[in-house]
């Protein structure tokens, strides 16, 4: 269902006070001026008609912007696509590394720098249990995705880690888990690994900086243990490929968590982790509640999806060695859950007598939206001028 109330809907009614009374980057004004936009006349757009009945309906262009709620539906169903190539025949885990609540600070104020760190030390922990002979042995692949947020928008930078339960060993050969997909490697251990490897690296980052690490500081990163969370392991393809969906391509907030936009506020529903996960409703003012939201646009050209190992582009000749080796004849025709309620023929099936099927008569930019529909001429026109 469209939900009631849209992230577009707060930026167009508060933006402009927002940007006037806040310090707002350029590029965040770029990425809410984005939002507002999306699939409005603004944006220019089509005119399709059903083959059978003859029904008709205009569609607004999407502005594409990975931070946009709308548009992350078919950036999602593109990217899955893709990925449905390269699934293995066996079970895998999923890994979250987040920062200490200390590093926040930095994470606004060099947000390229620290994410980055988190990704080379969450990688690189992975690949030093990996290559140990106690745990498997072998070089994992993983796809590593970036979150920056916690439900109640605040600041809470994580990483999402799919790893597969086994790895290429020295004979180039696929080797599954000692622990049979139980578990993946001891979570306590890999979070004082993790927090080695990042903190050599932040001490590095902070010199070249010329900050200097503090003694409290220091006494805080090292006080509590850093959080390694491994879920345990789910099935196979059909579940691998749901469950990317959820996380590679979510925003910090989805248009249908909105409750109310009203008098100046706006009201969402968040889960309270602190209070066994139930769902509360949380009320800001929209300035605040916009200057939460840009504490999770990225910079610009920065990666939030990447792959590791044997799931890195580089090494697609030794994924399909390996799929091969599982008897994986034909990996892009794996039969999966998300495939069946993803295709092509159900997003273009016209709504109306839902057997024809939507094709485009008409295409028109921005400003320029058709005040009738005369199409009557069964190839695809363009339109241009304003009416």
């Amino acid at each position: 269902m469209r939900p009631q109330y849209e992230l577009a809907d707060i930026i167009r009614l508060y933006g402009k006070d927002f940007i006037a009374q806040r310090p707002v980057l350029t590029s965040h004004q770029k990425v809410l001026r984005a939002i507002e936009r999306c699939r409005t006349s603004e944006m220019g757009g089509h005119v399709e008609r059903c083959t059978d009945c003859g029904q008709e309906r205009i569609s607004y262009n999407s502005c594409r912007n990975r931070h946009c709620p709308k548009c992350q539906g078919g950036n999602r169903d593109r990217w899955i696509e893709a990925r449905q190539a390269d699934i293995l025949d066996c079970r895998y885990f999923h890994v979250v590394f987040t920062l200490p609540e200390a590093l926040n600070v930095f994470c606004l104020n060099y947000p390229q720098e620290m994410y980055n760190l988190l990704f080379k030390s969450a990688k690189e922990t992975l690949e030093t249990f990996g290559r140990d002979e106690r745990y498997l042995g072998a070089d994992l692949g993983a796809v590593a995705v970036l979150h920056t947020w916690g439900q109640n928008l605040m600041l809470h930078p994580h990483i999402h880690l799919i790893v597969p339960a086994g790895g290429i060993d020295k004979n180039r050969k696929w080797k599954h888990t000692r622990t049979n997909g139980k578990y993946l490697f001891p979570v306590k251990a890999m979070s004082a690994v993790y927090r080695g490897k990042f903190m050599s690296e932040f001490k590095c980052f902070m010199e070249e900086s010329g900050m200097e690490l503090t003694g409290e500081l220091k006494k805080k990163l090292y006080a509590k243990e850093w959080v390694v969370y491994a879920k345990r392991p789910f099935g196979g393809a059909s579940q691998v490929i749901e469950y990317l969906g959820r996380y590679t391509h979510k925003v910090a907030i989805s248009n249908h968590r909105l409750e109310s936009i009203a008098d100046g506020r706006v009201s969402f529903r968040y889960k309270d982790y602190r209070d066994d996960a139930k769902t509360k409703v949380m009320t800001l003012s929209a300035d605040e509640f916009l200057r939460r939201f840009c504490l999770h646009i990225l910079p610009r050209g920065f990666r939030k999806i990447r792959h590791y190992g044997i799931l890195a582009s580089r090494n697609k000749a030794m994924l399909r060695a390996v799929q091969e080796e599982m008897d994986i004849e034909d990996s892009n025709r794996i039969e999966t859950l998300y495939s069946k309620k993803k295709t092509g023929d159900s997003r273009k099936q016209c709504p109306c007598c839902k057997t024809g099927r939507m094709e485009t008569v008409l295409t028109f930019r921005a400003h320029a939206p058709p005040g009738f529909l005369l199409c009557n001429s069964p190839k695809p026109v363009s339109f241009s001028g304003s009416l």
